[in-house]
């Protein structure tokens, strides 16, 4: 009986929030900051995501006046709990990865630098390695989680953003970049295909393309979930925002 009860609270749970998204409000205030133009993308037990008029963001729901946090349903506890999982996942996820460099598949391209001298590839697969490199390059590290041979808009924005020259340019000074791919019809290597999944879940990713801006210690600074129109400088414009929010 008591599982009867609970299931239909978990719909009502699954529904509320649905309804949240495509929401509006023509100003948000979060501490200092104020967004204007918002639209409502979705909505976690922690977070709030949505676009505004200089871009895409995500805040916590805990930051907002008690007044949203009752409008999202928001749960103080169980927020807490989440955020500490999480947490406690990707340490896991980065000391298990950290101890066990033989999980991964050799990056040639680390032999052919040290070799020839060249400038790494501008996007890697080797986590642990992008964070020390972000360490000792003073950099932060963008995570890319996309589905190359089937996601429209991963290859639209890959085309509009991230092989232009601008973005690529700015990268080289200031990013570390690693690629989570999850092609359905490129073969992968299953050690590869086992590290993006273990990626993918630390950092809950629900949709492609998806990017999450780290700092070198790997705490997210932010992400942008889904594609963003005008090309490299309005994307370039939202990882500042990231980087010095």
């Amino acid at each position: 009986m008591r599982a009867k009860k609970i299931i239909p609270l978990i719909i009502f749970a699954a529904l509320t929030l649905a309804a949240r998204a495509g929401e509006t409000f023509p100003t948000l205030q979060v501490g200092s900051e104020t967004y204007s133009n918002v639209t409502v993308t979705s909505v976690s037990k922690t977070d709030i995501y949505f676009t505004y008029a200089d871009g895409m963001a995500n805040i916590k729901i805990k930051k907002l006046s008690p007044e949203l946090q009752e409008h999202f349903n928001f749960n103080p506890e169980l927020a807490q709990a989440i955020e500490l999982k999480q947490a406690a996942n990707k340490a896991k996820y980065h000391t298990q990865l950290l101890q066990q460099p033989d999980a991964h598949p050799p990056d040639m391209s680390r032999d052919s630098v040290a070799r020839t001298g060249e400038t790494p590839p501008l996007w890697g697969n080797d986590f642990p390695t992008a964070l020390q490199r972000a360490q000792a390059e003073k950099k932060l590290v963008l995570l890319n989680f996309a589905g190359s041979d089937w996601c429209e808009w991963c290859i639209k924005f890959d085309q509009e953003v991230l092989v232009t020259d601008r973005f690529t340019s700015y990268a080289a000074k200031n990013l570390v970049m690693v690629k989570a791919d999850f092609p359905r019809k490129t073969a992968q290597d299953e050690i590869l295909k086992h590290n993006n999944a273990a990626l993918k879940q630390t950092f809950h990713v629900d949709g492609f393309p998806t990017y999450i801006l780290l700092n070198a210690n790997g705490d997210e600074l932010g992400r942008q979930a889904g594609y963003l129109p005008g090309g490299p400088d309005a994307f370039i414009k939202e990882l500042e925002m990231f980087a010095h929010h």
